[in-house]
């Protein structure tokens, strides 16, 4: 039986804890932290067998494996200390990948894994598919209402006022990796698109708040000798509007598929 510790118990932390206390073959919930012990400590009363909610050490200890849904910056603090420890890690932030070579490095010295959902987007097993092959282009283009913008550093930096909006308005147009450092928090399946593909420096995006938008959108389109792949999502939001509800159910089927006998997909 595989332990699994979620840290952050925001949206996605949440869907996770209570899929394991519902029952995923292969695994065990062995605790949760967040950043609010108060509201963690309550949210984990609520499940049908309550895991201990531990400090962030201790759940790195107890786990074998851990599911980080909290946000970058914070996955930076502690992402050495478990894949040193031998853990694999399941990143939801995955912006916080790119540039981290060390990591992966890291992680094949101490025998762990750093396993990366879907999250919101789909058509991931066909651009690993035409990586092995020659991808000539790789464009991401985003549609989000200007409140699943809010508080990103590109937008702040610019003094972007999302709210006096009345149109759909680009708001961003550039490479992948600039576009990972001015919305860490709004777009990681742009940085996921570009792990699996053709990297930061060569996937393009464009993200446009559009006022009005009841689904987040997310276009790809990829060129290369084995064709053309287009693959569009409309993401219905969770109660916090930077994150699609298929973010979380992301995560609990690569779970799922951790144990699973069959296998379907790249």
């Amino acid at each position: 039986m595989t332990s699994v510790g979620v840290v952050g118990l925001g949206v996605i932390g949440r869907a996770v804890c209570r899929a394991l206390d519902a029952g995923i073959e292969g695994l065990a919930l062995a605790g949760a932290t967040a950043r609010d012990r108060t509201r963690g400590e309550a949210f984990l009363r609520t499940l049908s067998e309550p895991p201990p909610y531990l400090r962030l050490d201790q759940l790195i200890g107890a786990a074998d494996l851990l599911v980080e849904a909290s946000t970058q910056a914070h996955l930076a603090e502690w992402a050495p200390a478990a894949l040193g420890a031998g853990k694999d890690l399941m990143v939801l932030s995955c912006g916080a990948l790119v540039d981290r070579a060390e990591w992966v490095s890291l992680a094949r010295e101490r025998g762990a894994r750093i396993l990366v959902p879907s999250g919101a987007i789909g058509g991931l097993d066909a651009v690993k598919a035409a990586r092995v092959g020659r991808i000539a282009s790789v464009t991401m283009e985003t549609r989000k209402p200007p409140a699943g913008l809010a508080g990103a550093p590109w937008v702040v930096a610019r003094g972007i006022a999302l709210e006096a909006l009345t149109e759909p308005t680009l708001i961003f147009e550039g490479r992948a990796g600039e576009a990972i450092k001015g919305f860490p928090a709004n777009v990681n399946v742009l940085a996921a698109l570009a792990l699996a593909g053709v990297g930061p420096a060569l996937t393009m995006s464009r993200i446009y708040a559009v006022p009005g938008l009841t689904r987040n959108t997310h276009s790809i389109t990829v060129e290369g000798e084995a064709g053309r792949v287009r693959v569009e999502i409309e993401n219905v939001p969770s109660e916090n509007p930077r994150t699609g509800r298929l973010s979380a159910l992301s995560a609990i089927a690569m779970l799922r598929e951790l144990g699973a006998t069959l296998r379907v997909g790249t």
